[in-house]
Order: C-alpha cells, then sequence, then structure tokens
C-alpha cells in the first residue's frame, strides 16, 4: 500500500515512520521546506526516544519519503492522512481548523483516483462532514471517502503506543473505506489489538472524551493532594487505594502541578467550547480547566514559601522545564508558570533539562542556562524538581547538600521520600505529602 501524510509534525512524523516499519510506502508532506530538507538528511525537528533511528531505517530502505509537493505523491495513494496542527483559536478557545480545511483543498485539488481521506489531527465533532463536503465542492468529480483516525500517542513513548496501543478508532461509513482502514493496520490485527469501528462523528468525540476524562483524573488526585496535607494523609497511598480498584486504575493518579502539554490543555477547551456551541455544558470539564490553570499558578507560591517567604535576591534551581521527562515539548509546561513569577518576585533562575533548553531559550528570558542538574544547583538558595527526568531520580543527596547554599528542596513531582530528605538535613517539600 501507498499512503500519503500530511504534515510532518509530531503526529506525522511518527504515523509516517511508524506505518513505514509496517512495511506500507509512506510520503511526509510539509510545505516548511527546511524542515523537510533536514528530515530528507535524517535531521530529526523533534525530541521522542527511538524516532532518529526509525526514520533513518525508514528512508534508506525507501518506504520512508519526505517531500514539499502533494500531487506527485497522491497520484497512486491509497490515502492521505490530515495530520497539521489544530491549534487552539485566538479569541474564543475553538480549536482552529484553518490549516486542516486547507488541506482538504489542496487534496481535492489533486485527486485523480478513489482515495481515502483521513483525519488523524484532533478535530472537533462534525469536522469530517466539512471535509467531505469541502472534496465535493472544490473537485465534483472525486471518489473518496473520509474517516477519521485520531491518534492516542503519548510524547516520550510515542512509537510503542503505535506500535503497540491499547485500541485503534476508525470512523468511516463505507465498507471500501473500512477495507483500507484495516489493511494499513493489519499488523495490528495479528496482535489482536481491539478495533473500535464507528461513524465519524463517534471516532472524533472519542479523541475528546478520552483526553478530557485523563485531564479530570489527574486534577482529582490534584485536589485530593492539597486535602491530604491538611488532614496529615499520604496522597501516594491515597492514589494506591484509589489505583487498587479496577474501575479507577493506577494511570494517571500522580499528584503534581498539573497537566501540560500539547493535548490536555487545548482539547478539554475545545471540548468545552463545543459543548457550549451545542447547549450541552459539560461543568466537570470547565471545572478541570479552571482548576489546572489554577494550580499551576500557585506553585511559584509553593516554592517561596518553601524559601522563606521570600527570593528577592536569591537563586532558585530549577530541574527540568519541559511539560513531562523524555521530550522537548514546552507547550502549556508549567515552568512556563513558575520561572516568570519567581523572576518577578526577585529570584535568579538557574536551570538545566536534559532536552528542553532549546526550545526554552526561545520563551524563557533571563534564566542561567547550566551543563547539568549540580551546575544548576550550585551556590543556589533552593532547588526545585519540575520535571520528573529519569536523571533526577537518583541524584547525589549528599552532593547536592554541598553545593547548594541552604538545603532547600522543593520537590513537585514527588520523587523523593520525606523522611531519606529530612535525614540528610534538607527543609523537603513535596506535593499531597
Amino acid at each position: 500500500m501507498k499512503i500519503v501524510i500530511m504534515g510532518a509534525g509530531y503526529v506525522g512524523l511518527v504515523s509516517g515512520a511508524c506505518f513505514a516499519e509496517f512495511g506500507v510506502r509512506v510520503t511526509c508532506i510539509d510545505q516548511d521546506a527546511d524542515k523537510i530538507a533536514r528530515l530528507q538528511k535524517n535531521e530529526i525537528p523533534i525530541f521522542e526516544p527511538g524516532l532518529d533511528e526509525l526514520v533513518a531505517k525508514n528512508a534508506a530502505n525507501g518506504t520512508l519519503n519526505f517531500a514539499t509537493s502533494l500531487m506527485p505523491a497522491l497520484k497512486d495513494a491509497d490515502a492521505v492522512f490530515i495530520a497539521v496542527g489544530t491549534p487552539t483559536r485566538r479569541g474564543d478557545g475553538h480549536a482552529d481548523l484553518t490549516y486542516v480545511y486547507a488541506a482538504a483543498r489542496e487534496i481535492a485539488r489533486n485527486l485523480s483516483r478513489y482515495t481515502v481521506i483521513i483525519t488523524k489531527s484532533t478535530v472537533p465533532v462534525g469536522t469530517g462532514r466539512e471535509i467531505a463536503r469541502i472534496i465535493a465542492e472544490e473537485n465534483p468529480k472525486a471518489e473518496f471517502d473520509v474517516c477519521s483516525n485520531p491518534e492516542f500517542l503519548r510524547e516520550g513513548s510515542a512509537i510503542g503506543d503505535f506500535m503497540r496501543p491499547d485500541r485503534v478508532v476508525i470512523g468511516c461509513e463505507s465498507e471500501r473505506a473500512a477495507e483500507v482502514m484495516k489493511a494499513l493496520y493489519r499488523p495490528l490485527y495479528l496482535i489482536e489489538t481491539p478495533m473500535v469501528v464507528t461513524k465519524l462523528e463517534t471516532a472524533e468525540l472519542i479523541k475528546y472524551a478520552a483526553n478530557a476524562f485523563l485531564a479530570v483524573k489527574i486534577t482529582f488526585i490534584n485536589e485530593i493532594a492539597d486535602l491530604c496535607e491538611k488532614t496529615g494523609a499520604d496522597v501516594r497511598v491515597v492514589a494506591k487505594g484509589m489505583g487498587l480498584d479496577g474501575r479507577i486504575g493506577r494511570k494517571f493518579l500522580h499528584a503534581g502541578p498539573g497537566y501540560g502539554g500539547s493535548c490536555f490543555p487545548k482539547d478539554t477547551v475545545a471540548l468545552v467550547k463545543t459543548a457550549r456551541d451545542h447547549k450541552v455544558p459539560l461543568r466537570l470539564v470547565e471545572t478541570t480547566v479552571d482548576v489546572n490553570a489554577g494550580r499551576k499558578k500557585m506553585m511559584a507560591s509553593r516554592i517561596v514559601g518553601a524559601c522563606g517567604g521570600l527570593v528577592k535576591d536569591k537563586v532558585i534551581a530549577i530541574l527540568g522545564v519541559t511539560f513531562k521527562p523524555n521530550t522537548d515539548d514546552m507547550r502549556e509546561s508549567v515552568s512556563l508558570d513558575v520561572i516568570p513569577a519567581l523572576q518577578k518576585a526577585g529570584a535568579t533562575v538557574r536551570a538545566y533539562d536534559p532536552a528542553g533548553m532549546k526550545e526554552a531559550e526561545k520563551l524563557l528570558p533571563n534564566v542561567t542556562w547550566c551543563r547539568d542538574a549540580y551546575d544548576a544547583m550550585q551556590g543556589a538558595d533552593a532547588a526545585v524538581i519540575l520535571t520528573e527526568w529519569n536523571e533526577f531520580r537518583a541524584l547525589d543527596i549528599a552532593r547536592m547538600k554541598s553545593i547548594l547554599k541552604t538545603p532547600v528542596l522543593v520537590d513537585l513531582r514527588n520523587v523523593y521520600r520525606p523522611e531519606d530528605m529530612a535525614a540528610a538535613g534538607f527543609r523537603y517539600g513535596s506535593v499531597g505529602r
């Protein structure tokens, strides 16, 4: 089979590399000529474990190609995926579908045979119908079907998520299109991956509903963590006790500074807007959005409190700035709230992140970027763990104490045990304990 993927960003590039690994002939199209030129030289523009090797391998064997022009690749393609960005639209919070609809128009102008057009981008309910309308309007003779095939890729483990997913969701309404989709995912059928084949609107909503539910789950345990702090309970044990209930499960019950990233923040807001448009307010999701935004803003106050109530003229070492480990993604990271707030309060910030500093430099001015965690902590008045990278899980506590000006650690990811830090002579703060 041969497919085209429009958009060589995170979703498009990971999906393209993984389909190529399945033996599908893939061409990733992007209007960014510089990005395509870099990909053609095996230079990966994003950090995702294992992606560079997968791209290089399949580019070398000819199953994965990159181009800026759609027409040559689409001419004999069985399917084309739309995997362009759907950022939050300024002003109203809806998903901005400008790039999706532009892609649909470009596809329509170049269709010459039956082709399945698949939305991989996260799009609101009704987008597939509008894509079909646009294509029919642009090219009345076009022979096509529109499908929805939402992605469920977690940054930092995206390749494993694609190759061994919990499920594959396919929204389509013709048997011909369903057969194309099943052929594309045949390797997953062989390992008995559950396939949910449904109508367009249902598939589109599954993605938003799943992300919103997980965001609610995270926000719930964060609020329970606040109650734990006031009552003397331990949120880790509360979460364990909850998670052992098969109806609840352990995942996403990790208290922390709030969720961020490219999906949960924009998808929850977009779902709220869609629900309001249909006059079915989702009050639980609305509250989740508000609580999470407030939580990220109050994290700086926790740090200031751990430093005695003032950080003016103090040096704060920040360990981790990306929204989660194993990615260089800075979108909606708690560091974007915490670091400016500390600076506004008069603190000097020294920071280190294993992968995110290049991106962070563009967003966080007046930060001293360091070569490792110990360099960041050298002479600092306090250290703060914002992102739970593995290399922060086994820091030399004695060395930390010797290089910090004062032994203060604010652990917003609950990496260390309070009793161990107290025994080492640290003033230690965590979440929900």
